[in-house]
């Protein structure tokens, strides 16, 4: 393996602290919980505005890893393992200088806490301006390691469809704004049915995320979707795993 590089021995050299906030991801086939997704938060529990504006093209690498640390830390602390769900955690591809060095405190990390490498999800949003092919090494990587992958905002970004054909993660997770008002969209239905089906093919996950409404809930199970996340079913709480029974509308 690589040597450490300087950003990976910095990585826990950060000026600000922070916090996350969990939000379930729910298998509608039989209403379980399929992930818990961490989410950026304040000490005190402030929006991820609050730290974000904190973070600069000089700590992004340090934030980026306290980021996945924490998270594990966290999570491994509220008990994940037991819940039998995994942990998804967004990461910046633009952040990795080389994908085996840089995933060694994540590693350690995972070892620490309990939380095996078979529980984690990394994603990344589509609008990640990074090439192809640097992306595809670092899933390579992760999914080596045994971390499943996922792209995130997908039919948001720039890329599209362009991205799936040259990189293939594990799980897709479509935008919001294909979900939101689904129940009433013939364009919004034909377009998810299709992505259901075309993921299915590629033998990728979808998570339906945004999901506001049982109107939209309702549609996205009439669609077929399998696995889906938003308000209506439950919120982000902060340094806490929802229960199965504070989720709305599972099964």
């Amino acid at each position: 393996m690589p040597e450490t590089c300087i950003g990976c021995r910095d990585g826990e050299a950060l000026a600000f602290d922070f916090s996350m906030a969990f939000q379930p991801i729910i298998d509608l086939r039989d209403g379980s919980i399929f992930a818990y997704e961490a989410l950026v938060r304040g000490t005190a529990g402030e929006g991820a505005a609050s730290v974000l504006s904190k973070v600069t093209q000089n700590n992004l690498y340090a934030f980026d890893q306290r980021c996945r640390v924490k998270a594990i830390e966290l999570a491994g602390k509220l008990g994940l393992v037991e819940t039998g769900a995994r942990l998804s955690i967004n990461f910046m591809p633009r952040a990795i200088y080389e994908p085996r060095a840089c995933i060694r405190l994540t590693l350690s990390a995972s070892r620490r806490c309990g939380v095996p490498a078979d529980r984690l999800i990394f994603e990344f949003t589509e609008g990640e301006q990074i090439d192809a092919d640097r992306l595809n090494a670092i899933l390579t990587v992760y999914e080596e390691l045994g971390f499943s992958t996922a792209i995130d905002d997908f039919g948001a970004g720039h890329s599209g469809l362009s991205l799936l054909a040259d990189v293939t993660p594990s799980i897709l997770k479509l935008d919001m704004a294909l979900v939101r008002g689904i129940d009433s969209s013939r364009s919004r239905q034909r377009i998810v049915r299709h992505m259901l089906a075309l993921a299915g093919e590629m033998s990728v996950e979808v998570i339906c995320e945004g999901v506001e409404t049982a109107a939209e809930l309702d549609t996205l199970t009439w669609l077929g979707a399998g696995l889906v996340q938003g308000y209506h079913l439950c919120r982000p709480l902060f340094e806490r795993l929802a229960t199965p029974e504070e989720i709305n509308g599972r099964g």
